[in-house]
């Protein structure tokens, strides 16, 4: 049976519609920031999407653009400048940055309670440690069309492919805090198939397109497809070949249409949740 799909725009609409209500009772509007630097144009999507997004809601946005070229001071001025703003409540650095600067420096640099992306270390170290902190968007995301989907973790065997400090890493302890036993795979390890046919949950942020295919998957386990790829003709593909995996899983996200929307529904609740810091 052809696996049922978890609708990712559907539920980061209904996340959206539930902040939208807060925010029409509020009297200062929450105030979200996107630095994009230089012409990447994944990235120009993306921060288009957040704006769109901030408009929907109700929220006070700025998107503030920097040639490829800007100096690493003149970049971490600008940081600094959001971080004094009270308008802005929350704010991201778009990744990736030119190769001439520092992006641990950038990431450093952004004030922990107005840290949207929940990449500064601060908040990565305090994710580890279970106490309260702004998670970041992506893994937020799969946690929550997981529960949406009315998936229960409690016990279950969770399987990581992909180890990054930006989803991977903060995906795992998070299931780990849902009471899943977790495994972590990477581009490493060999071979792969034998600890992706033991998933119940399988989320797979490796970065390479169609890396997991039906044969490399439990029956009816629950598949999340973070990558996101644009092939040579044009569409969109994620790390999970869809065709194939959706023969064998129970339930499994497209690209696009699944964890996307939610990166950027979980953007907007990290504002929300910076305001009231």
């Amino acid at each position: 049976m052809t696996a049922q799909i978890i609708n990712g725009k559907e539920i980061a609409a209904k996340v959206r519609a539930g902040i939208k209500e807060k925010v029409d009772s509020m009297e200062q509007k929450p105030g979200l920031a996107v630095v994009i630097v230089g012409e990447n144009p994944a990235s120009q999507v993306y921060v288009n999407m957040k704006e769109k997004a901030c408009k929907e809601v109700g929220y006070y946005s700025e998107k503030i653009e920097k040639p490829a070229d800007i100096s690493e001071e003149d970049l971490l001025k600008e940081v600094d400048r959001l971080n004094k703003d009270d308008k802005i409540h929350g704010f991201i650095v778009q990744l990736p940055l030119p190769k001439h600067i520092d992006e641990d420096l950038v990431i450093d640099a952004i004030n922990t309670k107005k840290d949207a992306d929940g990449f500064h270390p601060m908040n990565l170290g305090n994710l580890l440690l279970g106490k309260k902190t702004i998670v970041s968007a992506t893994p937020k995301g799969v946690i929550r069309l997981l529960e949406e989907s009315g998936i229960d973790l409690e016990g279950k065997h969770a399987v990581v492919v992909g180890r990054s400090n930006i989803v991977g890493k903060p995906v795992s302890i998070l299931l780990q805090q849902k009471n899943c036993t977790v495994t972590m795979c990477h581009s490493r390890t060999k071979p792969l198939e034998d600890y992706t046919k033991q998933a119940d949950i399988l989320i797979v942020a490796a970065g390479k397109p169609k890396l997991i295919t039906g044969d490399m998957i439990k029956k009816d386990a629950v598949v999340i497809d973070v990558g996101v790829h644009r092939m040579d003709d044009g569409k969109l593909c994620g790390d999970v070949d869809f065709d194939s995996a959706k023969e064998i899983a129970s339930k499994i996200t497209p690209v696009p249409g699944g964890v996307g929307p939610m990166t950027i529904a979980m953007l907007l609740e990290n504002t929300l949740e910076c305001k009231d810091n």
